[in-house]
């Protein structure tokens, strides 16, 4: 298969997504007094109106896909192309922890590519699991938090939801370490990146109806249960007492 690298590995994406955070980045005309406004959260009038935009894209459009996507997929069928993407996800989490000097989960994350690519058919079945061999999945946003570097301004990014400043430019080195941005013919990688996406939503659909029944205000609970979960994955589930510390870093 020769390389074409006009059509590697998909630039177009990669800069719509930096301009995201540019956007982001240029939205500090928040109307919320400064006495009412979170300080992980100072862009909260954009981050509101791309949330509610987010969540009408998501009920017109993802979340029917995913409930069609999983009445139609037996459930060994779901399992297998769960299994499959998060195969491919050990390759960036693998580079990653690298990067934060994290030697053995490392090799555990590339142990897990090399069984399950092989004994697993492709990935399609967790045998490294079975193996003793846990999955870390780290990403760039932790590395960079691994690095001392702190959240900055929690930030919604159109289509992908919520993320933060810091988190929002680990997207893209994340896409360049996994294998689906090398594949040369577009409209191969683009329906692998189409499948993986509604996959995810998919098993997402229990926890997303428990938000909408228990939530009084959805865009908090999601900036809460966001900027909390990350914390935890950066500290490896021992963070500081204070959350206040990690944006006393950043000033």
């Amino acid at each position: 298969m020769q390389t074409n690298p006009s059509q590697r590995p998909g630039p177009s994406a990669v800069r719509a997504l930096a301009a995201f955070v540019l956007l982001g980045l240029l939205a500090a005309c928040a109307s919320i007094p400064d006495d009412e406004r979170d300080p992980r959260d100072p862009w909260e009038s954009y981050n509101r109106v791309m949330y509610q935009f987010n969540s009408d894209f998501d009920k017109t459009f993802w979340k029917p896909v995913a409930e069609g996507y999983q009445f139609i997929m037996p459930d060994p069928l779901d399992r297998g192309v769960t299994n499959f993407f998060n195969n491919l996800r050990d390759f960036t989490s693998a580079a990653n922890n690298v990067l934060q000097f994290k030697m053995s989960h490392a090799v555990s994350d590339l142990g897990r590519v090399l069984v399950n690519s092989t004994l697993g058919l492709l990935g399609f079945i967790d045998v490294a699991s079975n193996l003793d061999l846990p999955s870390y999945k780290e990403d760039f946003g932790q590395t960079l938090g691994a690095w001392g570097i702190g959240p900055g301004p929690y930030f919604v990014i159109p289509i992908l939801g919520p993320s933060s400043v810091r988190d929002g430019l680990g997207l893209i080195p994340d896409w360049y370490t996994q294998p689906v941005a090398y594949i040369d013919d577009v409209k191969t990688r683009w329906a692998l990146s189409l499948t993986y996406a509604v996959d995810k939503r998919a098993d997402l659909l229990g926890a997303s109806r428990v938000m909408e029944e228990a939530a009084l205000d959805p865009y908090t609970f999601t900036r809460d249960a966001y900027l909390q979960r990350r914390r935890n994955l950066v500290y490896d589930g021992n963070p500081p007492m204070s959350e206040e510390d990690d944006y006393l870093d950043d000033e």
